[in-house]
């Protein structure tokens, strides 16, 4: 019986690890948690969010949505894990994070041909196909190991994570519950700015103390996909009222108009008896997240029981280092799968896993592999990250990375355009997957 050893229990590990051992692999799993945390994980259970519970939209004319679409074409064991702790965010997949990470830790618990190892890898063997899904908190010895074989082509960004408050110290009479455009069941709390308030709000965020950086850490890139709250509000006075902090799809019921500026809160557990602050990123120190965070109408008194936070992360130099079957060129046992490779988000690094999986189980069976057709979510992601590409950045799902034929170009509409590739990237990867089978 073939085996394999999956380093890193998050959603990239656990996904490439329950996916081989539903063919037989013999996977021995390696978590450093509980022995050792990084900075920004707390919890002791698998696939841990971190940045947000939201999975992002479902829709199948949306990037997520199609890739999520695609992942069960896969075989996903993850998407009904996160069906399963799903709490209502629109229309999109958002889960109660605790549940979630339960889930996902009882199903590979329970599964015979996973031994699940509880100690920190320090070394990387290569003796047999290995999969390294450690993450982009990699640090120690075996970042210095992956940098060895990668022959020092690894990169740097900084990712931050909102606060959370509680439900119950919000101020009602000044929030609404309502998504955007009326889409899914208001499952959004809302807090709407008038012109003075966003002004004098925008004023204290870009003058607010950040926290210091450490000496290892100063003049690595700030990565745009998860930029802090502070540094996209210091490029204008408008940059955050047309990003995180849009109006636009609202009305205010105390006004009927259209606020000047909104931020919106998402139930961060299925209770929602606490919410995090959608986009809010942010290094500044705690005291000033809390002095700042409360001139946000409905914030006055908010209680807070996480601070924002910011962390060091790591991702390979894909393009310069990795092979479409996410091998590394030089060390062929090698494969590696998570937002370690560029591949950024949750689902996408689930995705990830799935793909790493399928081919490094080709390789232990020897049979040939191809990668995912370009057309597809998951092949146009493998193409972005193995293609050269000098200032090389993570990329998440999105539609302008599909390739598109003049037929679908010619489509005006761009719901019409997005279905239609979607469409088509379903069917690419119905027989991709039936052929792999």
């Amino acid at each position: 019986m073939p085996h394999c050893s999956v380093i890193g229990a998050g959603l990239a590990g656990c996904e490439a690890a329950l996916w081989l051992a539903g063919r037989g692999v013999q996977v021995t799993l390696y978590e450093q948690k509980p022995l050792r945390f990084s900075p920004a994980h707390k919890s002791a259970g698998f696939a841990e969010l971190v940045c947000s519970n939201s999975l992002k939209a479902e829709r199948p004319d949306s990037a997520s949505g199609l890739l999520k679409l695609e992942m069960r074409a896969l075989g996903s064991r993850l998407l009904p894990c996160a069906e399963s702790a799903r709490v209502a965010a629109g229309g999109a997949l958002a889960v109660d994070r605790d549940r979630f990470s339960a889930a996902v830790t009882a199903q590979v618990e329970a599964e015979p041909n996973i031994t699940v190892v509880r100690r920190e890898v320090t070394a990387i063997d290569e003796s047999a196909p290995l999969l390294v899904a450690s993450g982009p908190l990699t640090e120690g010895a075996l970042a210095g190991a992956i940098a060895a074989l990668a022959g020092g082509q690894e990169l740097s960004f900084y990712d931050a994570v909102a606060p959370i408050v509680t439900a119950e110290s919000l101020d009602y009479g000044r929030i609404f519950a309502a998504s955007r455009y009326g889409r899914g069941e208001a499952d959004y709390l809302n807090c709407p700015f008038n012109k003075e308030e966003y002004e004098a709000f925008h004023a204290a965020l870009i003058a607010a103390e950040r926290a210091p950086q450490h000496a290892a850490d100063a003049g690595l890139t700030v990565y745009e996909g998860c930029m802090p709250i502070e540094v996209m509000a210091a490029r204008g006075a408008d940059t955050i009222r047309f990003g995180p902090l849009r109006p636009v799809g609202l009305r205010d019921p105390r006004t009927g108009h259209r606020p000047w500026a909104n931020v919106q809160l998402r139930a961060e557990n299925a209770g929602r008896t606490l919410y995090n602050l959608v986009g809010f990123q942010t290094n500044l120190k705690w005291g000033e997240q809390k002095r700042v965070f409360s001139m946000i109408p409905g914030l006055e008194h908010a209680e807070f029981v996480r601070y924002g936070v910011m962390h060091r992360n790591t991702f390979l130099n894909a393009p310069a280092v990795l092979t479409p079957e996410l091998c590394l060129k030089d060390h062929p046992n090698v494969f590696f799968a998570g937002q370690i490779t560029g591949f950024e988000g949750y689902m996408e690094s689930a995705a990830s896993g799935l793909l790493a999986a399928r081919a490094l189980w080709a390789r232990l069976t020897g049979q040939a592999y191809a990668p995912p057709p370009e057309n597809t979510m998951c092949g146009a992601l493998l193409a972005y990250i193995t293609t050269p590409n000098k200032d090389f950045q993570p990329m998440g799902a999105n539609m302008g990375i599909l390739p598109r034929p003049a037929a679908v170009q010619a489509i005006r509409d761009k719901r019409e355009r997005y279905l239609a590739l979607s469409q088509a990237a379903r069917a690419a990867m119905a027989d991709w997957a039936q052929l792999l089978n």
